[in-house]
């Protein structure tokens, strides 16, 4: 991606009695907070993805599709942690990478074509395989287990798009492909699946099962040991609290670059550019609108210093809003109202996506309304990042570098 810096000379110091540690304490509660949950909604999943494996049927499907609905919401207010925190941008990867070529993992439809000289293994289904050659390399896939997908198969070859881990893996074995297009409906993968005996369609259900096992196991752990880095006396929390400058710097890095080349660019612009229902982020299960809302929620809540969790609960403290508040009361109040208003449009593509109308119907080429829903959330997202760009000159951060998109930066190189 590209990227753009933000640098400036001294500005007006905050307020002494805003203390900068304070502010750092509480993000990284919060963080802990968001990746427990996380942790809890995947350890559901979790659950809901044995009772498939044990006993299929329709309904054990559907319950588990509802996990991992679930699932996302906590997930996705943790994103805003990932730029500026290296620990959890090295991790991330194997949780939710995307875009993913799905025919690594299992069937697809015929139309979904082959290998190509940019991925040879864009079909490899390994579900259906239990010996294949990777890299030169003849891989004995016979019993399918979390080190197979995580240590073989996730970025085989160094390829991004061969996902064989995380969220929108599990989402795939759930849901099949969406081959809707631009029409309403998401993936329909049968129950049967995953069914035992002569019943199994689509071949290899117990392979299958096994697949989706292993990959939501890896899940769960991997959320422990991010949860765990979070705790007291972890490593993000450690490395955080180190510079109290730094801690600050990080904090909107996250901000500045998730708003804007990650969701502003990348998952929601450049979708919009290229009229494709591919470039939805959870293009599998049509929660795509759900994926945008938690995003943008997480970036509010980080800078408010606050987050509700899953119980009910709040988990509060000192804020970069008091921050700033105390350097620019102004700024302030126009960081928070931009926040909004963000936050109002993505709630606009949300509340259309639940009637009906889903996101990757409002991707399609000359479909007014869709685009204006789309770029009402974009607009809001680059508007923020502006803002933010002022806090970082308000406290005298120096320089600090946000995430850019082609989308964004450079649009003709999208088409190129």
């Amino acid at each position: 991606m590209l990227s753009f810096s933000v640098a400036f000379g001294t500005a007006a110091a905050a307020d002494e009695g805003v203390s900068k540690s304070a502010v750092l304490e509480n993000y990284a509660n919060i963080a802990e907070a968001k990746y427990a949950d996380s942790l809890a909604t995947a350890k559901s999943l979790q659950a809901a993805v044995d009772a498939l494996v044990a006993a299929p049927s329709a309904e054990a499907l559907a319950a588990a599709k509802q996990a991992w609905l679930a699932a996302r919401v906590p997930y996705q207010q943790t994103e805003v942690y990932r730029f500026g925190n290296a620990i959890v941008d090295d991790w991330e990867g194997k949780v939710n990478a995307w875009p993913l070529d799905e025919g690594l993992i299992d069937y697809v439809d015929a139309g979904y074509g082959g290998p190509s000289d940019e991925n040879a293994f864009a079909v490899l289904n390994v579900v259906a395989n239990p010996s294949f050659t990777l890299s030169g390399e003849t891989v004995d896939a016979a019993k399918i287990t979390p080190e197979l997908l995580s240590e073989t198969l996730h970025e085989a070859d160094g390829i991004e798009a061969n996902v064989a881990t995380g969220y929108h893996a599990i989402e795939f074995l759930l849901w099949g492909q969406d081959l809707n297009g631009h029409g309403p409906g998401a993936g329909n993968r049968p129950w049967t699946d995953y069914a035992t005996g002569g019943d199994c369609t689509g071949g290899h259900c117990d392979r299958r099962a096994a697949y989706l096992k292993s990959a939501t196991d890896l899940l769960v752990s991997d959320l422990e040991w991010m949860t765990a880095q979070w705790a007291q006396g972890g490593d993000a929390r450690g490395n955080l609290m180190a510079d109290e400058d730094a801690g600050i710097s990080t904090i909107l890095t996250g901000m500045g670059s998730l708003s804007y080349g990650e969701q502003a660019g990348e998952r929601m612009r450049l979708g919009l550019m290229l009229n494709d229902p591919e470039e939805e982020h959870d293009c599998f299960s049509d929660n795509t609108h759900n994926s945008h809302y938690y995003d943008g929620l997480g970036v509010q809540n980080v800078y408010l210093g606050e987050y509700v969790r899953i119980d009910g609960s709040l988990v509060s403290g000192a804020s970069l809003s008091d921050l700033v508040a105390a350097a620019d009361s102004d700024l302030d109040v126009e960081m928070q109202t931009k926040l909004a208003g963000t936050m109002q449009a993505l709630g606009r593509i949300k509340t259309a996506a639940e009637a009906g109308f889903s996101y990757d119907q409002m991707l399609e080429a000359g479909n007014e309304a869709g685009e204006a829903l789309v770029m009402g959330g974009v607009n809001g997202l680059i508007d923020q990042t502006r803002s933010i760009e002022r806090v970082v000159a308000t406290l005298g951060l120096g320089n600090v570098e946000f995430e850019g998109s082609d989308s964004l930066d450079n649009p003709g190189a999208v088409f190129q």
